[in-house]
């Protein structure tokens, strides 16, 4: 056993986390991706059946009211709240990331102040963001402005009406500075929008100190909600009572049973509803959430860093010099969870590492990536993957 390995043992040995790998459903597979699909909580299937068999099967409708279904949409979000770093009553869970985002954008745009004709954009965002701020710039007559989020504090200005960032970037696992770009925001006078996508679950994001106004977020990534699980839209109190949804469906009306044909808006998170929720995702992600009782966001981030920086060590003492370069950053203040190696022939690589029971995957056309759960992965995974890459890339 080599030295590497000997302290991968120790390190799993001494994790406060390691018992939670026990939660899930895994295999011998080195699973990497828990950054695009988290891995399956082992007790979610027997509470999907037990909603298909009673509450569906025998109560059917009844279960809108006895099971809580109806409530489901602000119940799951104040569940993930703590995770996210917000009081109760701001979190709504339900739709896509996409459509939450388009929520987001165009009430920020509505929360800005008159005369405001620009919202700034990640230059380097998930494209799905892009496309959405691009429509919802082009119906609310604004222009869209693409930036770097590092110099969106010089890009800032009177024309600003919203900024729409990532917390981290999905491509390279750079962890962006939210609490001191939404400060800048805030002094320009505009409206902070963030999407969490790739930080929720993996580490603080602390929402409500840093003064975040708008954010959304998947849960199939790190809170481990399954495939196409709801998304989630945070809205801060400060902004709830004028909160202009765009999408304003029924079920986010203040009377949703009176079926009248002018809208009010309900109080509170409500407003960011749209239609009936999607009870059968809904209902495995709150159950999927369960594993994170009593664990706090501060131990998962110290054990993200602690693998991401063991993984790095590993791959920079087994790979062939040159085969491979790390363009997450090397700074803890500005990784998330994930590590992107650039090789130049990173689809066989890819495919090689799976075929070899190492999970991850790629963004082309040269970029490997390899996402790191706290909840299940551990430090022997770590240093098995970066053996299986060094002999895939000697091979």
């Amino acid at each position: 056993m080599s030295d590497l390995q000997e302290r991968a043992r120790a390190l799993d040995t001494a994790d406060e986390l390691a018992p939670l790998r026990e939660l899930f459903t895994l295999d011998d597979t080195v699973y990497l991706d828990g950054n695009s699909l988290g891995a399956l909580p082992r007790h979610v299937p027997a509470r999907l059946q037990e909603v298909l068999t009673r509450e569906w099967g025998e109560l059917r409708i009844r279960s809108w009211g006895e099971s809580g279904w109806w409530t489901a949409p602000e119940r799951i979000g104040d569940r993930i709240a703590p995770i996210v770093g917000a009081a109760a009553g701001q979190i709504v869970v339900g739709d896509s990331t996409s459509v939450n985002v388009f929520k987001a954008v165009v009430a920020a745009t509505r929360l800005a102040p008159e005369g405001r004709d620009e919202i700034l954009i990640d230059a380097n965002t998930f494209p799905t963001d892009g496309y959405i701020a691009g429509s919802a710039a082009r119906m609310t007559g604004h222009r869209i402005v693409p930036v770097a989020p590092a110099e969106v504090p010089d890009a800032l200005g009177p024309r600003t009406a919203a900024v729409l960032l990532n917390h981290v970037d999905y491509r390279s696992g750079r962890l962006h500075d939210l609490p001191a770009l939404t400060a800048a925001v805030h002094a320009a006078g505009a409206v902070a929008v963030w999407d969490l996508c790739h930080s929720a679950g993996a580490l603080p994001v602390d929402l409500d100190r840093h003064g975040v106004d708008l954010a959304v977020g998947c849960t199939y990534k790190y809170l481990n909600g399954g495939p196409g699980s709801p998304a989630y839209l945070y809205v801060a109190a400060r902004h709830q009572p004028v909160f202009d949804s765009p999408l304003p469906g029924w079920t986010s009306h203040a009377d949703p049973f009176a079926m009248t044909p002018g809208y009010e808006a309900a109080d509170g998170a409500v407003r960011g509803r749209v239609g009936t929720p999607d009870i059968l995702s809904m209902l495995a992600l709150e159950s999927s959430l369960d594993v994170w009782d009593g664990v706090g966001v501060e131990a998962v981030r110290a054990k993200s860093l602690a693998l991401t920086d063991f993984f790095l060590e590993c791959v920079a003492a087994y790979a062939p010099e040159g085969r491979v370069t790390s363009v997450t950053p090397a700074a803890h203040a500005e990784r998330g969870s994930q590590v992107a190696l650039r090789c130049e022939d990173a689809e066989p690589v890819m495919a090689a590492l799976i075929a070899r029971g190492v999970v991850g995957d790629l963004r082309r056309p040269d970029v490997l990536r390899f996402g790191f759960t706290p909840l299940y992965v551990g430090f022997a995974d770590a240093e098995r993957a970066a053996r299986a890459l060094a002999d895939v890339l000697a091979g």
